[in-house]
């Protein structure tokens, strides 16, 4: 059932900020993206994490951001409303008080190790187990700029006195400097019971240092391309009071910042050149608790293995798909279809490796190569200098495929749904389908027109050779030269109605990718009609290059 979020999801702060920022009108198309309940995808996802990220207010109207771990399977889901956490946070925890006596909260899971992430709101209540959230909003997040870390529980050592202050030491300069992540809560008071009121808890990475020091109360933060919600810079517009927190990964210490924010649009000068602006912190207080939690991280730099380029194939003037192989005499891991391969490039001018990660779009049985089909961004850094300096015998570095956007089910009809460069996960799940011969599956892409159609050889001599495969090819914009009937199918964009047209069953799932606003509409129009929303699959992407 489609949730009333999906007409007015944001506050005018996020307005606002999407406006200044100029990504257009947001909230036409995010509405499918957000929920006032949690889908079970993300049940699963929030409860088998050792930790959550919570953001929140406390008494002085200050807002602060923690971690909240506990023992294994502290976290629990009754309903698609609820998460309950068994566990008990310390007393010296900035939000202690917030859960004793409950109040608004932002929660963020994030799992390092393999990049996940998803956000919620809601409000928590304490109980004699441990605490009850009440969800108000849902919503997931790309991969993008998350260090990948292994964790590990250690024996509990005993509360250490956590240290006050109004600014930085030396010492803690020190850790800010060289990290490569932190996590920033922000809120805002909208009126009561308005699903965009409340905290939101969030994540930032970078390069090590990429948060610049300016002195012991200043911070400046930059902002790099994301999902266009502008949920953090939104709420700093409405509300400037914002949380930060450091994890000492090593030692499982939190370093809690919190004070006033500002935006600066238009950094002139600016170190990072990645960074699209920058958002400013003055201190107000801060809280160092060392030891704070029962957890340790360690990088999993280690598991990258290096991949040579052996052959690069121009499909369209803007996709390029890149053959990779083992440089190491390593067979190669293998993937599902609808998985993604974790990169890091080095590039000149760059202080650390470009991290990435690119749908597999070749055939799951050839053990032999990974094929990556890019589409070459004009603000991508990675893309760009893929398209434009990778070239056969060079190197890149890659870790074990991974990803949840994989095909659901063992003989159920399949209706593959894409836009643009997002055919690639679709691809890998064609070719895995022809050995599934006991299940229909209809390929369904939409692109501008033929000079922009990738790969598409390859699709219908896939669908030419198995009878169990149909395709269906849609062009928003066909040239003179496009053939309706022999190059596509229909004129227009991929739509809903022209899925349910297909007919593929009760049963059927239907796997998205493509531009978010593209999913949403589809998702929005499939729900409407009456497909469950646990048959509904995507994987969004954007320009983040």
């Amino acid at each position: 059932m489609l949730t009333s979020l999906a007409n007015n999801p944001f506050h005018s702060g996020e307005l606002e900020a999407q406006a200044r920022a100029g990504v257009g009108d947001v909230a036409k198309w995010a509405g499918g993206f957000i929920r006032d309940y949690l889908p079970e995808q993300h049940r699963l996802f929030h409860t088998s994490q050792p930790f959550l990220v919570v953001a929140g207010g406390d008494g002085d109207d200050r807002t602060w951001i923690t971690i909240v771990d506990g023992p294994e399977g502290f976290a629990k889901s009754p309903d698609p409303r609820r998460i309950t956490l068994a566990t008990e946070l310390e007393a010296s925890d900035p939000l202690a008080n917030t859960f004793r006596q409950g109040a608004d909260i932002g929660v963020l899971g994030i799992e390092l190790a393999t990049r996940r992430r998803n956000r919620f709101s809601g409000r928590v209540r304490s109980g004699a187990d441990g605490y009850t959230i009440d969800i108000r909003q849902t919503f997931g997040n790309c991969p993008q700029y998350i260090h990948e870390r292994a964790w590990k529980r250690v024996p509990g050592t005993g509360a250490v006195e956590a240290v006050r202050s109004h600014s930085l030491s030396e010492d803690q300069i020190a850790r800010i400097s060289s990290a490569d992540t932190l996590f920033i809560g922000s809120g805002h008071r909208g009126e009561d019971g308005a699903a965009s009121s409340g905290f939101d808890a969030s994540h930032r990475g970078g390069a090590p240092g990429f948060v610049q020091v300016v002195d012991g109360t200043h911070l400046r933060i930059p902002d790099y391309a994301g999902n266009n919600f502008f949920n953090t810079i939104g709420n700093i517009l409405s509300n400037p009071r914002v949380g930060l927190l450091f994890v000492d990964f090593e030692t499982g210490g939190l370093l809690h910042l919190t004070g006033r924010a500002a935006i600066d649009w238009d950094p002139k000068g600016a170190e990072d050149q990645n960074a699209w602006r920058y958002i400013d912190v003055r201190i107000d207080a801060v809280l160092d608790r060392p030891g704070a939690v029962g957890l340790r991280w360690t990088k999993q730099d280690h598991l990258a293995r290096p991949l040579r380029l052996t052959e690069r194939v121009e499909e369209t003037p803007a996709i390029t798909s890149f053959y990779l192989e083992s440089a190491d005499g390593r067979p190669l891991e293998p993937f599902a279809p609808g998985q993604h391969l974790p990169v890091e490039i080095r590039i000149p001018g760059q202080p650390e490796p470009s991290k990435r990660s690119y749908s597999l779009s070749g055939s799951p049985a050839d053990r032999t190569r990974y094929r990556l089909s890019v589409k070459r961004e004009d603000k991508g850094l990675v893309s760009r200098f893929l398209h434009e300096h990778f070239h056969a015998g060079s190197l890149i570095a890659a870790r074990q495929p991974s990803g949840d956007f994989v095909i659901p089910c063992d003989d159920c009809p399949l209706v593959l749904v894409s836009a643009g460069v997002g055919l690639t996960p679709m691809l890998s799940m064609l070719h895995a389908s022809v050995q599934q011969r006991n299940r229909p599956v209809w390929y369904v892409h939409g692109t501008r027109n033929g000079r922009d159609h990738a790969l598409r050889e390859e699709v219908e001599r896939l669908v030419a050779t198995n009878d169990h495969l149909r395709k269906k090819v849609y062009y928003s914009q066909p040239d003179d030269t496009d053939l309706p009937g022999n190059d596509y199918d229909g004129k227009g964009r991929v739509t809903a109605d022209r899925l349910l047209a297909l007919n593929a069953g009760p049963e059927a799932r239907y796997m998205l990718c493509g531009p978010a606003a593209f999913l949403s509409d589809i998702q929005n129009g499939l729900e409407a009609a009456g497909v469950p929303a646990d048959h509904i699959h995507f994987e969004t992407f954007g320009p983040t290059g």
